[in-house]
């Protein structure tokens, strides 16, 4: 027995992003009344509070803490269902694939080619997000495949293949401290200021809210705060700025990811194409004299 309708999931949810049902039932479009009634309808049926409501505020308990997390997923796995639905029964839909500007460390031309090998390519469209959204991308099917950074985005609820590894690189502008080190560590970065990302909770930074990498870079020859980011986001680096490798940074993956329920063979043939090129490049690598002394 289906004991949540989708539309009340939206409902609650509209409810739990405001925690104010004017605002959320504006969002919705309905009136605020409905929506009361919707709530209180809900809660009987599940048998439990989700609000504590006052005159002043509207907070969420812990159960109705459960449901937000739980039905943004379930709302997203049903969104991207009827997405998936639409795009298989379509014999000429293209490939989506999700990546950041410039996040595909040099990649995705190459990768591309490969596909275009494959019998039953198709046109990819390359959609662009922000700097924290191309999971969301992927679980809620707006997207086939994407180009993530590891341990950076949350792989929870996706398949993915290691495409690059590289190190991570701390940008400094020159005359910094640091500038002229060969290299740093971590304790070296105790007292500087690092951005908050946007969109992306829980991290480390201090600093002024940045959205992208080109908006850190500048915020860097602002003097404003350093970054600690994969190298291959940074280069070409623009004057007046100096990347110095982190020698104990975890290094950065990059993966090609979907979605760990999608068995699409629209998705299989471009993760097949993928392994294909990883499996060059190690062999090139391989077989490549060392110039190192």
């Amino acid at each position: 027995m289906v004991e949540l309708e989708t539309r009340e999931i939206a409902y609650f949810l509209a409810v739990a992003d405001e925690l104010h049902f004017g605002r959320a039932a504006v969002r919705l479009s309905i009136a605020q009344p409905a929506l009361s009634k919707a709530i209180r309808r809900i809660e009987t049926r599940l048998g439990v509070q989700l609000f504590v409501r006052s005159s002043r505020r509207v907070e969420l308990t812990p159960a109705g803490h459960a449901l937000r997390e739980h039905g943004r997923h379930a709302l997203n796995a049903v969104g991207a269902a009827v997405r998936n639905t639409r795009h298989a029964a379509d014999p000429h839909a293209h490939l989506r694939l999700v990546i950041k500007p410039g996040g595909d460390a040099g990649l995705l031309s190459k990768l591309l080619a490969e596909y275009a090998h494959q019998p039953d390519a198709r046109r990819v469209d390359i959609l662009f997000s922000g700097p924290a959204d191309r999971t969301d991308f992927l679980r809620d099917g707006r997207a086939d495949v994407g180009l993530l950074y590891a341990p950076f985005d949350d792989l929870d609820g996706l398949d993915h293949e290691t495409l690059h590894t590289e190190d991570r690189v701390v940008v400094v502008p020159s005359g910094h401290r640091l500038a002229e080190r060969p290299s740093a560590r971590t304790a070296d970065l105790e007292g500087e200021t690092l951005p908050r990302w946007k969109g992306i909770t829980g991290g480390d930074g201090t600093g002024p809210e940045v959205a992208d990498v080109v908006q850190l870079l500048q915020m860097i020859t602002l003097r404003r705060m350093v970054g600690v980011l994969p190298r291959s986001l940074v280069e070409p680096l623009p004057p007046g700025l100096i990347a110095v490798p982190v020698t104990d940074a975890p290094p950065s993956r990059l993966v090609l990811a979907w979605n760990e329920q999608d068995r699409r063979p629209l998705v299989a043939s471009f993760v097949s194409a993928a392994l294909d090129l990883t499996h060059t490049t190690e062999t090139t690598d391989t077989a490549r004299p060392s110039t190192r002394l």
